[in-house]
């Protein structure tokens, strides 16, 4: 739910090998209802805009990935790939594409920044009634394993969208109920846990940031929703309509009602004003980011150095360093959950600069540590990856 129970539309990602971007933002029109105006990149430390990636007004090109064929879409229905009503959003990191869906829709749409063309994704597991706002699906982030999570605004559907074989594959999970310590601070009532946006942590759960400022831990296996607080340091008139884990694990928070950007420690949910721009209309945020991940034992940042994607459908990852402090050989290690080694590779940072592609050779399906070690033997960062065929 955004704009107080819902706002608009989207974020999305664009990274390459030598400058990533990993933050953007739904952007919407200065008016008293949801507008969409554009996808845009996001300077969450300084607080400013980037470069539009896709606005209303772009001209679209849109797949439908059952017929496997373009497909004309009505532009005056809600049912239409740039549709006004735009509140959830994820970034899918095997691909590096922005996934979202209209609010008032049962369609989820896969958007690739570069090249601009939009995949229709039909499903039957989605249950959208453009009259019921509970059914709204306004919350959506890509979880630990790689696949994308969307809840609706009651909680009553909970949605996985996964991929197999190349194709994305919509199941709804269940309900997410009220854990019995909430009370009053329910998140399936409009005053208390409606809108907003979630973002995930490293263990696989998920913290909805409700429009109200209320912050909800929910649980993948219990499908519970239990209440962590409610954000200390904002306006008390702030609508939270966007949430998404910066570079140093600190959740960004943006506003449809034309406001700042606040940053949140989840631990203490206090909230700073970040610098920038003041009249923002947020919709919904999404990064590359996770809570609680502990991909590095010292002080380099995910932009210095970074593994990805996290979701290897390819056979390979991508390794990326860019500090001057990593020098010379460093050693990649792959280990199974049970702790065994199973592939090692040497590589060589030079300048303190490294992109290259890391190729899997044998590696079953199934989930490993990624784990990097300098020159002397430190390891400098360990990453979960999930492999998949």
């Amino acid at each position: 739910m955004k704009k107080h129970l819902f706002p608009l539309f989207l974020l999305f990602l664009g990274i390459n090998a030598q400058a990533q971007q990993d933050f953007f933002a739904i952007a919407g029109k200065d008016t008293p209802s949801i507008n969409f105006s554009d996808f845009r990149a996001m300077d969450v430390m300084n607080g400013t805009s980037g470069e539009k990636i896709f606005t209303a007004e772009s001209s679209s090109k849109v797949i439908s990935q059952t017929r496997r064929g373009v497909v004309t879409e009505d532009k005056n229905s809600f049912n239409n790939s740039q549709a006004v009503t735009m509140a959830a959003l994820a970034y899918d990191s095997s691909s590096n594409n922005l996934v979202y869906m209209p609010m008032f829709s049962s369609n989820i749409y896969v958007l690739n920044p570069q090249t601009k063309e939009i995949t229709l994704i039909e499903n039957n597991a989605v249950r959208v009634t453009s009259c019921d706002i509970n059914s709204h699906i306004t919350r959506m982030a890509t979880g630990y394993d790689g696949n994308i999570y969307a809840a609706n605004n009651s909680g009553t559907q909970f949605l996985q969208i996964s991929k197999k074989g190349g194709q994305y594959v919509v199941n709804d999970l269940g309900i997410i109920k009220d854990d019995a310590s909430n009370g009053k601070n329910s998140f399936t009532t409009l005053e208390t846990g409606f809108g907003g946006d979630m973002i995930a942590d490293a263990d696989n759960n998920f913290y909805v940031f409700a429009a109200s400022g209320n912050v909800f831990k929910v649980s993948v296996k219990e499908l519970k929703a239990k209440f962590v607080g409610k954000i200390a340091g904002i306006p008390d008139n702030y609508s939270v309509n966007g949430s998404a884990v910066n570079a140093q694990g600190k959740v960004v928070i943006a506003s449809a009602k034309g406001a700042p950007l606040y940053e949140v420690d989840l631990a203490t949910l206090q909230a700073k004003q970040l610098p920038g721009e003041q009249n923002l209309h947020i919709y919904d945020l999404a990064s590359k980011y996770f809570v609680n991940d502990r991909t590095s034992s010292n002080s380099l940042s995910l932009t210095d150095l970074d593994i990805y994607p996290t979701r290897v459908d390819e056979q390979f990852v991508n390794v990326h360093v860019n500090n001057k402090s990593v020098k010379g050989n460093i050693k990649l290690n792959v280990f199974d959950m049970s702790g065994k080694n199973v592939m090692t590779q040497n590589l060589s940072v030079k300048d303190g600069s490294l992109d290259q592609k890391v190729y899997f050779k044998g590696l079953i399906s199934g989930a490993y540590i990624v784990s990097i070690a300098d020159e002397s033997g430190k390891v400098i960062i360990n990453k979960k990856i999930l492999v998949t065929q």
